[in-house]
């Protein structure tokens, strides 16, 4: 891989800045433009440039299949958890108002979790393909 000793850098001093804009979009999502699908590609997409300039070997490594499958299945439990969880509380489905004291602040609070079920699903599920397609 010493041949790739550009790309090595260029991405040494990338993938810090794309995870950490990955996570802007995610906490800032539900206060404006961005949220969970968006940071999950972008967060995604850092994985993969690490295993494209890498190698796939090195990213599996990083994070494994079976840790990317309980990821999925953890953001879906999530998302499903807090529409339960509205139910349980008097609400409907995906109520939010119904997740504390005061409805606004249930309603940030039911955002955020959902948001963040969509963006652990997203960034699993496209480096799953990754893996897939690459390997």
């Amino acid at each position: 891989m010493q041949h790739h000793i550009v790309l090595q850098v260029v991405a040494k001093v990338l993938l810090p800045l794309i995870l950490l804009y990955a996570l802007y979009v995610q906490f800032h999502g539900d206060f404006g433009p961005g949220g969970g699908f968006q940071a999950g590609v972008l967060f995604a997409v850092g994985l993969i440039l690490y295993g494209l300039i890498y190698g796939v070997d090195t990213l599996q490594r990083v994070i494994s299949p079976d840790v990317l499958r309980t990821l999925m299945a953890s953001g879906v439990l999530l998302y499903a958890g807090v529409g339960v969880l509205g139910i349980f509380m008097g609400g409907q489905y995906l109520d939010y108002g119904v997740l504390a004291q005061d409805p606004l602040q249930g309603q940030h609070w039911g955002i955020f979790f959902v948001e963040l079920g969509v963006g652990i699903t997203v960034a699993s599920v496209m480096t799953s393909l990754f893996y897939a397609f690459a390997g």
